[in-house]
């Protein structure tokens, strides 16, 4: 009988842990990172005429996440984050055609949509992925104090991959730490007569997170 009654006990434990999450649950975010980014096209030079890959530039992120589940290893998660992009020593050609060494400041709204898988002994690391939408916000060559948003699509699409984790903090809050990286699948230019220039940015985040009951 005393067999059956840890039985029970480590059965009931085993449960409240690991189904903690379940179908219909939703899981609300907030969180902020640091980004580094850049631009990349399939010739890989650097030349006055087209971007290619250029140095990087850093930024942040910030922003707020929610996560449908539908069931404790699977859910969808969607973000809507204000995001900093861009590069380095890139260029600028004037009216007079006079070519001038500059960084780009790229800022977008993005939303990425993504399936997010939760694994380990407590379902708490978890990897996403999934496709985003960026809409230019604003478009900024820095050292010549110009603004270029003209020159610019509006909105980039492109692929997301991140991995994190949760740490319990209360009950109901859990600290979030990721990292997570995208990728650019359309030309960021409305005008290039040369190979497609798209964007890539990696980020460290840090955040928090609660269910809602």
């Amino acid at each position: 009988m005393k067999k059956i009654l840890i039985t029970i006990i480590i059965l009931g434990v085993y449960t409240v842990t690991f189904a903690q999450q379940k179908k219909g649950d939703v899981e609300l975010g907030f969180n902020t990172g640091f980004n580094v980014s850049t631009v990349t096209n399939n010739s890989y030079t650097n030349s006055s005429n087209i971007p290619g890959v250029q140095s990087y530039r850093t930024g942040f992120n910030f922003g707020a996440s929610a996560d449908f589940y539908f069931s404790n290893r699977w859910s969808l998660k969607t973000k809507l984050i204000f995001d900093q992009k861009g590069w380095g020593n890139g260029f600028f050609s004037d009216a007079n055609n006079k070519t001038f060494s500059t960084s780009y400041n790229l800022n977008y709204i993005t939303l990425p949509v993504m399936a997010n898988w939760h694994f380990g002994k407590k379902r708490n690391w978890y990897l996403n992925f999934g496709p985003y939408a960026g809409y230019l916000a604003g478009a900024k060559a820095t050292d010549v104090s110009v603004d270029v948003k003209d020159y610019f699509q509006n909105i980039d699409v492109g692929l997301t991959l991140g991995i994190g984790t949760k740490i319990k903090l209360a009950d109901n809050l859990k600290l979030l730490l990721e990292y997570d990286n995208q990728g650019g699948i359309t030309d960021i230019f409305k005008m290039n007569d040369y190979s497609a220039v798209r964007n890539s940015r990696a980020s460290l985040n840090i955040g928090l997170a609660f269910m809602l009951k």
